[in-house]
């Protein structure tokens, strides 16, 4: 697989909203940075998109305008525009920002070690 076809997988996986079936995809030392803060390691990256799956049950989440910034064999980084859709409280809420994700190969397969999501910057 490809980092391109990782990622693709990657977003498609997160429709589920199930962590166990993304969790093969991202490394144990990963370290991934919201808006909500800094997390270290599967449980916690799990903790946070639990946190956010049960406050938008229905969210519907994509990447877009994907830029490739280094590309190797054994690491690979991007970077795009995200959104998503969701409803609360009966009103639909729509939203996005800014991401950069860093892949390497860990055993024989690419990993996501890093994610990096923030809102776009106020103008």
């Amino acid at each position: 697989m490809s980092p391109q076809e990782h990622l693709k997988h990657y977003e498609s996986l997160l429709a589920q909203r199930r962590f166990e079936v993304i969790a093969p995809l991202i490394s144990e030392q990963a370290i991934f940075w919201f808006n909500d803060g800094t997390h270290r390691g599967l449980a916690e990256i799990r903790a946070a998109f639990e946190r956010t799956w049960m406050a938008f049950p229905d969210e519907v989440y994509w990447l877009e305008n994907i830029e490739w910034i280094a590309l190797s064999d054994i690491a690979a980084s991007c970077a795009y525009h995200f959104r998503w859709s969701a409803s609360r409280d009966g009103r639909r809420l729509e939203g996005g920002g800014r991401g950069t994700t860093v892949l390497r190969v860990e055993d024989g397969g690419w990993k996501t070690i890093h994610e990096h999501l923030s809102r776009f910057p106020q103008v």
